[in-house]
C-alpha cells in the first residue's frame, strides 16, 4: 500500500518539476499544492481501505466479550465555542483570561488538511494555532521568569482597526540542566488504539523521549484497557533497554477504563515523587473512555484534586475516528499540564525532544492576563481566541482561581483587534446614555494597561507585573511591524477563516498566504513554510466545485 502512495508522490513530483521549467512560479505553486492534496487523499483512501479490510477480517475477534466494536462512523468530539464578541470599552473596559500553551489544535488541523478535508470549525482553537510556533523576538533578562512585549499595527483585514499583539516569552537557561524527572507513562492499549496512527505511533514517540533520560530520572509505565496494571514499576532513566523493552511489549485490545488508569498512574507518581523535581504523568490516548467513570466533569474533579499533590498531567492525543479532543484538552488544562496532538513521528519529536524543556519544566503557574482599555483612545476591542480561557474580572486577584502554566522557553501570544476612537464601530452609539471616560489618573494618551499575575515556581501567592501600552508601541504601517507580528496576524486570520471568519470581511486565503510569506524570518525548523503550504491546501479545498460542462 505504501509503495503505491510513494510512487504516486514521485510521479506527481516529477510532473511538478517538469511544469516548473515551462511555467511561472504561481502556476508551479498551484500544481505543487494540488499534487500534495491528491497525494494526501490517495494516502487517506488507501489507509482507509486497509483498515476496513483488517476490521472485516478481524470482526469475530473484535466482537468478543470485553472488546468494543470498531467505530462505524466518525465519533470525533470537540467543544463547541462561540467566537469572542466585540466589546464596547465604555461598558466593559477590562478583559481577563488565562494563558494557554496547548498546541494540539494546530497539528489536528494539519492532519485534516493533509487528508484532503477542511477541519470542523470547532477543531480550530486560534490560540493553539498561534502558540504552535516559536517566535524569535529579542528578550531581556528581568526578575520575572518571563519577558513581555507588546506591539500595535494596522489590522490586515479591517481598514481603520488595529491589532494589539501581547507576547510572553518564558526564560530558558539552556546552559543549566533539567531538574530530575519522575515521569509516569500512562498508555491506552484498548482496542480503539490498534490502528497504525495510534499505539505504534505512541510507542515510537515515547521511545524517543526515553533515549533522552538520565540516571537521576525515573520512569514508570501504566497501561489500561479492560483492566489496568503497572507494566513497568519506577525505573532509573539509565536503564533504557528495560524501559524500551516494556514499551515494545504493548499490544492493543479491550475496552477503555480511563478513570481507573488515571487513579493508578497518580498513585505511581506520588510514590516516586521527587521534591523540587519534575513530577508528571504523560497520558497517551485517543480519549475514548467507555468503561467506569466517563463523565468529563467527574474526571476533571479527580484531576483537580490530584494536582494538589504537585503532579501535573500532559495529554498526548493520537488517531482519528473516535478522537476525543474535548476531553483531553480539558483534562490537561485542569491538570496543570499541556495538550498536544501527535499526528506523526516528526510532531512527537517536536513535542518531546525539541521542546522537551517547555513540555516538562514549568517556570510559572496560574498565569493570568488582564487588559484595561482607555476609552479616550479605544472604542471597541475583541480578543481573538482563548474562548474557553476567559475569566471574570474579579478572578484576576484571586489566587485560588486556577489558570495556565508556562514551560521554559515557551512563547505565548495573544491578539486583540482594536477599533480606535473616531473609526467606524460595530455598535451604534447609545441615544440615551451619557458616555463617560475612565476616572483613572492614567495619561489619556495610553491605549491600554496590561497586568500579568503569576505564581513563581512552588509559591502559593501570586506576583504582579504591569505594562502600559502607549503610542510608542504603535506602528503606522503593517509593513513596519516585526516579521513575528505579521506572521502571527496571518495565523490568526487563518484560524478565524477556518472557523467561519465573521469579522474578516473579504480577507482571503491568498491574503493570508501573502501576509505569512512576509514573516518567514526565524524559521530554521521550517514550521512557517509548512504553514504557508497548509493555507494553500485549505484554499483549494474551500473552492466551490465547478459546474459540469454541458
Amino acid at each position: 500500500m505504501k509503495w503505491k502512495t510513494a510512487l504516486l508522490a514521485a510521479t506527481l513530483g516529477a510532473l511538478v518539476a517538469a511544469c516548473a521549467s515551462s511555467s511561472n512560479d504561481a502556476d508551479s505553486e498551484r500544481i505543487e499544492v494540488t499534487a500534495a492534496r491528491i497525494t494526501a487523499q490517495e494516502l487517506a483512501s488507501t489507509e482507509a481501505k486497509a483498515v476496513a479490510a483488517k476490521r472485516s477480517a478481524a470482526a469475530p475477534l473484535l466482537m468478543a466479550p470485553g472488546l468494543p466494536p470498531p467505530p462505524a462512523e466518525n465519533r470525533e468530539t470537540y467543544q463547541s465555542l462561540q467566537d469572542n464578541p466585540v466589546k464596547v470599552v465604555t461598558r466593559e473596559p477590562v478583559s481577563t483570561f488565562s494563558i494557554d500553551v496547548d498546541t494540539g489544535a494546530y497539528s489536528n488541523v494539519r492532519r485534516h488538511l493533509r487528508a484532503g478535508e477542511l477541519p470542523p470549525a470547532d477543531a480550530v482553537r486560534v490560540e493553539e494555532l498561534l502558540n504552535y510556533f516559536p517566535y524569535a523576538d529579542s528578550v531581556q533578562r528581568t526578575e520575572h521568569p518571563f519577558t513581555v512585549q507588546t506591539e500595535v499595527a494596522p489590522s490586515p483585514w479591517k481598514p481603520g482597526n488595529q491589532l494589539l499583539r501581547i507576547r510572553i516569552k518564558a526564560v530558558d537557561d539552556k546552559t543549566g540542566t533539567l531538574p530530575p524527572a519522575n515521569l509516569v507513562f500512562l498508555v491506552d492499549v484498548s482496542g480503539s488504539m490498534a490502528s497504525p496512527d495510534k499505539l505504534p505511533l505512541v510507542q515510537a514517540t515515547l521511545k524517543m523521549l526515553v533515549k533522552q533520560l538520565r540516571a537521576q530520572d525515573r520512569i514508570a509505565l501504566v497501561v489500561y484497557a479492560g483492566r489496568t496494571h503497572v507494566e513497568l514499576p519506577s525505573t532509573a532513566g539509565d536503564q533504557q533497554e528495560t524501559i524500551l523493552a516494556a514499551i515494545d511489549r504493548l499490544t492493543a485490545g479491550g475496552a477503555t477504563a480511563g478513570e481507573a488508569a488515571m487513579t493508578l498512574a497518580y498513585g505511581q507518581a506520588r510514590a516516586g515523587f521527587i521534591p523540587g523535581g519534575i513530577n508528571r504523568i504523560l497520558m497517551a490516548t485517543d480519549g475514548d473512555f467507555n468503561v467506569g467513570v466517563t463523565s468529563l466533569e467527574q474526571l476533571k474533579d479527580m484531576v483537580a484534586r490530584e494536582r494538589q499533590s504537585g503532579v501535573s498531567l500532559t495529554m498526548l492525543g493520537f488517531g482519528t475516528g473516535n478522537y476525543n479532543d474535548y476531553l483531553m484538552e480539558q483534562l490537561a488544562d485542569v491538570g496543570n499540564g499541556n495538550f498536544a496532538y501527535i499526528d506523526s513521528v516528526d510532531e512527537g519529536r517536536k513535542v518531546l525532544i525539541d521542546e522537551l524543556r517547555a513540555t516538562l519544566n514549568t517556570v510559572a503557574s496560574d498565569v493570568k492576563l488582564q487588559v484595561e482599555f482607555n476609552p479616550n483612545q479605544i472604542a471597541e476591542y475583541r480578543l481573538i481566541g482563548y474562548e474557553n480561557r476567559m475569566l471574570r474580572e474579579e478572578d484576576f486577584n484571586n489566587d485560588n482561581i486556577d489558570a495556565g502554566e508556562i514551560g521554559a522557553g515557551k512563547t505565548v501570544t495573544a491578539l486583540y483587534e482594536l477599533t480606535p476612537v473616531g473609526a467606524a464601530t460595530l455598535h451604534e452609539p447609545l441615544r440615551y446614555q451619557t458616555v463617560t471616560t475612565s476616572a483613572s489618573s492614567a495619561p489619556n494618551h495610553e491605549l491600554a494597561y496590561l497586568r500579568i499575575r503569576y505564581k513563581p515556581l512552588g509559591a502559593d501567592n501570586s506576583t504582579l507585573l504591569s505594562h502600559a501600552i502607549t503610542p510608542a508601541h504603535v506602528r503606522s504601517r503593517l509593513t513596519a511591524a516585526s516579521s513575528d507580528f505579521r506572521f502571527a496576524a496571518a495565523v490568526a486570520g487563518f484560524g478565524q477563516l477556518l472557523r467561519g471568519g465573521p469579522y474578516l470581511g473579504t480577507f482571503s486565503y491568498d491574503d493570508i498566504t501573502a501576509l505569512a510569506q512576509s514573516g518567514l524570518d526565524n524559521d530554521d525548523a521550517g514550521y512557517r513554510r509548512e504553514f504557508v503550504r497548509l493555507v494553500q491546501i485549505a484554499r483549494d479545498l474551500a473552492k466551490p466545485a465547478s459546474a459540469p460542462s454541458p
